[in-house]
């Protein structure tokens, strides 16, 4: 039964559908992203800023989700990741800190890359959001301190 094909009822182009026309959501709606792959979500501009609360949620959620493959520092180092053929991306390079548009992080994050899954089911768009600006604004500071850290105690230094 774990190698058989199945349909997923929420995949597809008619899996999300939007809200009636003149609808007004309760405050607090986890509204949807319309969006079906993430060349298309290449486009879309991060709606939350960058504040500490935000960074703080996408840090849980990179623990959670991200840390198997990518490591707790972002460059790939993880204990999942070490199996695989091909290494994760190093999300600390400057590519994806400053090339990539911050659409494209959330894409893959919402539509998985060639090993990477799919993690839309998972988080909300929000909580997506959050793991974008982690990405973009904490990883690389928590990676550097991460590493004083263990040079520290690897040179017997007190933290």
């Amino acid at each position: 039964m774990a190698n058989q094909i199945s349909v997923k009822p929420q995949h597809g182009p008619d899996a999300i559908r939007p809200f009636p026309t003149r609808s007004v959501p309760m405050p607090d709606t986890k509204t949807l992203i319309h969006v079906h792959d993430r060349d298309h979500a290449m486009a879309l501009v991060n709606p939350n800023p960058a504040t500490d609360e935000s960074i703080n949620h996408g840090r849980k959620f990179f623990q959670i989700f991200c840390t198997p493959c990518h490591g707790q520092s972002g460059t790939g180092d993880g204990l999942v990741g070490a199996k695989f053929i091909i290494r994760p991306f190093d999300l600390t390079a400057e590519n994806e800190q400053k090339t990539v548009p911050e659409g494209y992080i959330f894409g893959t994050v919402m539509f998985g890359g060639a090993f990477m899954p799919s993690y839309g089911n998972d988080l909300s768009p929000s909580e997506m959001w959050d793991v974008v600006n982690y990405v973009r604004h904490g990883l690389v500071a928590d990676g550097a301190k991460a590493h004083s850290v263990a040079s520290n105690t690897a040179a017997g230094a007190p933290r």
